[in-house]
């Protein structure tokens, strides 16, 4: 597991009107990928898009059945075992809004419009 990478719940969230549903993991690789911690911070992926600057749209080309938005402002923990279905892993281009979109949720300013890609 690694950050950016998309997966499916297969277990019904009650946040989510007792649905599965996506995320994407953006804790950093160091965490996710440990196998010591049991938990990773996850955005979660709707259906409906509302243009918000703390939204990634996703659709097909990044293993979605439809559009979609990563909603950067509803960060949540998960454990790593109910993100059972590995979907696919964000590009460069959309990490990059990822981190724009975190920045903008967490009111953490951007330095001259950069943001460096964790490692």
């Amino acid at each position: 597991m690694k950050r950016g990478e998309i997966y499916r719940t297969r277990e019904r969230v009650s946040e989510r009107g007792g649905k599965p549903g996506f995320y994407v993991v953006v804790s950093r690789t160091f965490v996710a990928d440990h196998e010591d911690v049991s938990t990773v911070i996850c955005a979660p992926v709707y259906g409906e898009i509302l243009g918000l600057t703390t939204e990634v749209v996703l659709g097909p080309e990044d293993g979605l059945p439809r559009a979609s938005a990563i909603r950067c402002d509803f960060l949540t923990l998960m454990f790593k075992s109910k993100l059972t279905h590995f979907v696919s892993t964000l590009s460069a281009a959309k990490l990059a809004q990822l981190n724009r979109g975190l920045a903008h949720a967490l009111e953490i300013p951007l330095e001259a419009g950069l943001i460096v890609p964790s490692r």
